[in-house]
This record gives structure tokens, C-alpha cells and sequence, in this order.
């Protein structure tokens, strides 16, 4: 799954760098990202702990920015055990399995968040849209490399197939911040009671345009319609 990158978020547990990197390697994904780290993922505990997945470990690649994620992937999925009503637009993930089944040949950046305190409402917000584990609901907070395996199970599962999506052109992150753009002005030319809701109308489209995976062609269309909203 080269499209596929994992992004550990400032974790503090060197095994859990071990175990996330064994988790990645069971399901062919060998991109790992840390977030601002705040243990030394390189030590003797990380690499115990990866047993034969040392080699993601060390190329591994380190970001100091949670925005420099945002720039350099295609679509960055956001991950959380918290989910919230249908007016919590953030917080209404889907299932690891219809991800995989929307997954497309761009590349995707899936943030694991911290550990025991997860991603805040504004990371989730930045994202594409987010992903979560359908789990108890009297203990729904799940170790990140769990988490991840889960994930990597459905995606490795589904990539399996014929990839049918090799013949498509889909929308890069350069397509999608163009018709955002477009959109976002025509949501500005618009009257709304407050800026609340015009707030959640750019919330809920920037959703819309993440959850949809569109193709090139389907921006171009979108992009000559909001160029006609006067």
C-alpha cells in the first residue's frame, strides 16, 4: 500500500513506535510519519518491540507540523473514538471499511492521534474527513496501534482487488483546495443570520469534497458551476 501513510502524533511511548511499525508491516504499509514526537522512536524499546518491521522505524520521516501534514498529502484523514451527533459535523467519522471501499490511487495520510488524549476538534476539523473504530460504548478508547491495525486490515483487504480505481484520475489536494476555494467564496457572497452558519456551511462542503473522492473530471464540472454563483 504505498499511497498509504501512517502519521503517529507526538506519541510519547517508544513501544507503541514499535508496535504501530509491527502493525504496518503485517499489512504491507511501510510509510511512516512521526508528528512532532516526543519519545526517541529510534531506542532499543521501539525496535524490541518491532521485532521485523525495525526498517520502518528507521524510514520513518519526521514532521514539526500538523499544518506541513495538511500540504503534503492528498486527502489526511483524521482518526477519534469520539463521535458526536449529526450536528457535530467533525465528529461524524466513517467506518474503516467504507473508507477502504471510497479508497482511491492518491495518496492519504491517515493521523493516528495522540495517545490516551486522541486529536483535537480543530486537527479533526482540518482534516478531510475522519475515521473511527466502531467499538463498546462503555470502553471505546482503543491502544493506537490497535487502532491502526483495524484500519490497515480493511485497507489492505480491499486493496487486494482488482484496482479498478487505476484507470480513473481522481482530484489531487491541489484540485480539491481550488474548488474550496470557489466554494467558500460563493458561501461569502451568500446571506446567512450569522457567521456561525456560514461557518458550518464551509465545514460541512469541505466534508462533502473529502468523503466523495471525486474524480478530476467531477471538480472541473463543480468548479464551472460555483464560477457561475454571482
Amino acid at each position: 500500500m504505498k499511497n498509504i501513510y501512517i502519521v503517529a502524533q507526538e506519541f510519547h511511548t517508544a513501544g507503541n513506535c514499535g508496535a504501530l511499525a509491527r502493525v504496518m508491516k503485517n499489512f504491507n504499509c511501510n510509510n511512516l510519519v512521526f508528528l512532532n514526537p516526543k519519545c526517541d522512536y529510534l531506542s532499543k524499546e521501539a525496535m524490541d518491540r518491532a521485532t521485523h518491521a525495525k526498517d520502518v522505524l528507521k524510514n520513518a520521516i519526521v514532521i514539526d507540523k500538523f499544518e506541513d501534514v495538511l500540504k503534503k498529502f492528498d486527502y489526511v484523514v483524521g482518526t477519534t473514538a469520539m463521535i458526536g451527533t449529526d450536528y457535530n459535523i467533525p465528529r461524524l467519522p466513517i467506518t474503516p471499511e467504507t473508507f477502504a471501499k471510497k479508497l482511491t490511487n492518491k495518496t492519504y495520510a491517515i493521523i493516528i492521534g495522540r495517545e490516551g488524549e486522541g486529536m483535537s476538534n480543530e486537527e479533526i476539523k482540518k482534516c478531510d474527513f475522519s475515521v473511527t473504530v466502531p467499538s463498546s460504548k462503555e470502553y471505546p478508547v482503543m491502544n493506537v496501534s490497535h487502532a491502526a491495525a483495524i484500519i490497515l486490515y480493511e485497507l489492505f483487504k480491499h486493496s487486494k482487488e482488482e484496482a479498478i480505481s487505476d484507470k480513473i484520475t481522481y482530484a489531487s489536494l491541489k484540485d480539491k483546495e481550488v474548488l474550496l476555494k470557489l466554494i467558500n467564496d460563493a458561501i461569502q457572497k451568500m446571506d446567512f443570520n450569522d457567521d456561525f452558519r456560514r461557518r458550518t456551511q464551509k465545514i460541512v462542503w469541505k466534508r462533502v469534497v473529502g468523503k466523495a473522492m471525486l474524480t478530476k473530471r467531477e471538480v472541473y464540472s463543480l468548479c464551472g458551476f460555483f464560477q457561475k454563483i454571482k
